[in-house]
């Protein structure tokens, strides 16, 4: 953020100004007060800060993080973990606190919240003043906490009025305060004159005498010989407790000495039953592999080489032991007989991977824990070619189904921060494989049925000179001796390829956003899908291929993917998806009184069913918007999913389409309706009730665009070669965005986008 002055829109005399003129001063920050601002619908104050580029952050919450996070002055939490904390204090300001004191209610509750948690702290978060200490704070000074039933939070409450010397009224009452602060003891000490050369000489004389030397020394004599003993009984325990270590593996070698088996080379693999099977390419055995899904009654009595991973394993006896080997989202239980061989598979650590050779057999009784339950197969020979090491987190808890974790609580809960920083074997469960190789589909069939419209497949540059849509969210990287950027979006550059009578292009890449977002449906980093195409007379053409693209997509990995959208089922129970090609067509004016017609039922039996005063409080908050929804106002998150549920209902279809977005929600290029200035050109696709795809016809005249572009406070400068490729004859187009991480979330309906996700990235996350 650059030094300013920034153009603050809020009232003046408002706690939520006071709030971010206060953080702005705690980060060195200039910020100039420049008009007024809307109101919630709630009655508070919904402020706005207008950024250097021109573009505007609204609302309290989303001004204080940016203003936190602009400067390193830890104002917004010294770590990751404090950042989440200091979000949620914030979120529970504006929720609880403020719309507390707004309705003049007893604010007790809210101040027995602070005492428990200030009890042994100085701050809300960390060891230092954030914007949550500030918000809160803030919020609460025209009704301080009392000392004698709320010390901790009266005590933090004074601090904060220091450190953010807030006005005198801002306090406890002025008979609770001193009337004046004594001078500190070293400045009383300073005041005093210097005594003279005789009064020094009358102290010295009046002075205890020195303590003999001989006493000292011998204090410190004994001093040390404490300390030597100390430190030889650390010395001691240090020694036994190596000792301890070095005899536990001493004996857990010797007992992998004892299960290990042999080694065996790929050479010297006729010579062994079993054994560590180290594979360094020395030769080629032209063994013959089966999947281990290809495995069906038809192989009775066939000898196979498998290869998989060891999912469980008992031993049963001293000469038998079972194998359940697992490859990918196939299983198949394994029979090893024998003494040294039974002992040798029954000691494999789970996941280990290993090469199974034996003979295909067809059991009386299916095995049902296995998929490939009418076979099994008789080890012959079993190398284990990857000894796996204890694991992190158990594969049998990250694969639970929703169903049973909810029918026995006590089960093991595998959170989704254990999941993603172990995501190696978190993608290991069948529901991961499945999720993956259904992204994999929705690729397939994306360029599949693009290219049999007569689409070319594009790769535009993510490195470029400017933000490609505008706005702060954009990442800088260091480029050479100046700066570049990571593309928001290939949208300019899809547009300079049809002007180049390329026609129909799609594209398949890297999306980067700089959104300090922790939602379900958002990250720093995701996949698009994206196309453009000219059309004739209407863009409404494209709407027809997208509709088009979407049925081909939903269609494939229904017919394709039946096996992968069971084992997702499976884990993650979900309803399939329902639509209609071609699909339901809303304007956004039509949306919106469906909207205000059929969502406040809706959100009354949620009230109705909430159980407890905060969500009561939030339901009841969204059903007043809803209410006095204005149509041209922009939908929120919350709109859409009620919209989503009223469209289920009414209609039968989980997807849909919106067209004709307000002109003040779109972006510069994007072009204006021409029988109704109020609206754009512009369209989102939803399925269940979250937006997969947004697009729209984009300007195509060189002068309207730089004219909506100095709009919207873009430097022309950095997007001049974008402007130019329309100077030279222009084709009218039209295209869109789509989220592949989305889309297949939405499509099973998971309840996290980083589910869909190989390794997210967001605000938190940049590893693994």
């Amino acid at each position: 953020m650059p030094p300013g002055p920034l153009k603050l829109f809020a009232p003046k005399e408002d706690a939520s100004t006071l709030k971010i003129l206060s953080a702005a001063r705690l980060a060195g920050i200039a910020v100039e007060l420049s008009g007024d601002c809307g109101q919630t619908p709630c009655g508070l104050a919904a402020p706005e800060l207008q950024l250097a580029d021109g573009s505007r952050v609204r609302h309290l919450n989303a001004i204080l993080r940016r203003i936190a996070h602009s400067v390193d002055a830890g104002l917004s939490g010294a770590s990751f973990i404090y950042e989440g904390e200091v979000d949620s204090w914030l979120d529970w300001c504006a929720l609880e606190v403020d719309h507390t004191v707004l309705d003049g209610a007893d604010l007790t509750p809210l101040f027995d919240i602070l005492e428990g948690h200030l009890k042994s702290r100085t701050f809300l978060v960390g060891q230092r003043l954030t914007v949550a200490d500030l918000s809160v704070a803030i919020s609460l000074r025209s009704s301080a906490p009392r000392r004698e039933t709320h010390p901790a939070t009266t005590r933090w409450f004074m601090t904060c009025v220091h450190q953010l010397s807030l006005p005198q009224d801002a306090g406890p009452s002025a008979r609770a305060m001193p009337a004046k602060a004594p001078a500190p003891a070293a400045a009383s000490q300073a005041a005093r004159p210097k005594p003279e050369k005789t009064e020094a000489k009358s102290l010295a004389k009046a002075a205890p005498p020195a303590a003999p030397p001989a006493a000292s020394e011998e204090g410190d004599d004994k001093k040390g010989k404490k300390d030597e003993k100390k430190k030889a009984k650390e010395e001691e325990k240090k020694a036994k407790e190596e000792e301890k270590r070095r005899r536990e593996a001493e004996m857990k070698a010797a007992q992998e000495a004892k299960t290990r088996g042999p080694d065996v080379t790929v050479e010297t693999l006729d010579e062994h039953t079993f054994g560590h099977l180290f594979i360094r390419s020395e030769c080629k055995t032209g063994r013959t592999w089966t999947p281990v899904k290809d495995l069906t009654k038809a192989l009775d009595g066939q000898k196979v080489w498998l290869r998989g991973r060891v999912d469980t394993c008992r031993k049963q006896g001293g000469k038998l032991c079972f194998i359940a080997l697992r490859q990918t989202l196939a299983t198949v239980q394994v029979v090893v007989l024998g003494d040294k061989i039974a002992a040798f598979g029954a000691a494999l650590p789970p996941e280990s991977v290993v090469d199974i050779y034996g003979v295909v057999t067809c059991p009386e009784t299916p095995i049902a824990s296995c998929t490939q339950s009418a076979v099994e197969v008789q080890a012959e020979k079993v190398f284990c070619i990857g000894r796996a090491q204890p694991l992190p987190l158990q594969l049998a808890d990250a694969a639970r189904s929703e169903a049973d974790l909810e029918k026995d609580p006590k089960l093991i809960r595998v959170g989704q921060d254990v999941r993603l920083d172990n995501r190696i074997i978190d993608l290991r469960t069948a529901a991961n494989q499945a999720i993956f190789r259904i992204q994999s589909g929705v690729c397939a069939l994306f360029r599949e049925f693009l290219s049999g419209e007569g689409f070319t497949e594009i790769h535009s540059p993510k490195m470029i000179s400017a933000a490609s849509e505008g706005g702060a969210d954009v990442f800088r990287v260091d480029y050479f001796e100046g700066n570049a950027y990571l593309a928001q979006s290939p949208q300019l550059y899809k547009q300079m390829v049809l002007m180049a009578d390329m026609g129909r292009v799609f594209e398949i890449g890297p999306i980067f956003r700089s959104e300090n977002s922790l939602t379900h449906r958002h990250m720093t980093e995701f996949t698009g899908l994206d196309l453009e195409m000219t059309f004739n007379e209407h863009y409404h053409e494209v709407l027809d291929v997208l509709d088009g693209l979407f049925n081909h997509i939903f269609t494939g990995i229904t017919k394709r993917f039946p096996e992968e959208m069971e084992a997702v089922r499976a884990q993650y129970p979900f309803e399939n998806l329902k639509w209609k090609y071609p699909c339901l067509r809303l304007t956004f004016a039509e949306a919106i009184e469906l909207l205000r017609k059929h969502g406040p039922p809706i959100l009354e039996k949620r009230l109705k069913a909430a159980d407890s005063d905060y969500s009561r409080k939030v339901i009841q908050r969204h059903l007043e918007s809803v209410k006095a929804h204005e149509i041209e106002e922009d939908i929120s998150t919350e709109d859409e999913k009620v919209l989503g549920e009223i469209i289920s209902e009414q209609y039968n279809q989980d997807f849909y389409l919106i067209d004709k977005f307000p002109v003040d929600v779109r972006p510069f290029y994007t072009m204006v309706d021409p029988k109704d200035p109020r609206w754009t050109n512009a369209y989102d696709f939803f399925v269940r009730g979250e937006e997969i795809t947004s697009g729209a016809q984009r300007i195509h005249d060189f002068k309207l665009l730089a004219e909506k572009a100095q709009a919207k406070g873009v430097e022309l400068k950095t997007i001049q070669p974008y402007i130019d490729a329309f100077m030279y004859g222009a084709f009218p187009h039209a295209g869109a965005g789509i989220g592949l991480e989305r889309v297949v979330m939405l499509f099973l309906k998971l309840n996290n986008i980083r589910k869909t996700s190989l390794f997210p990235r967001d605000p938190k996350r940049l590893t693994p």
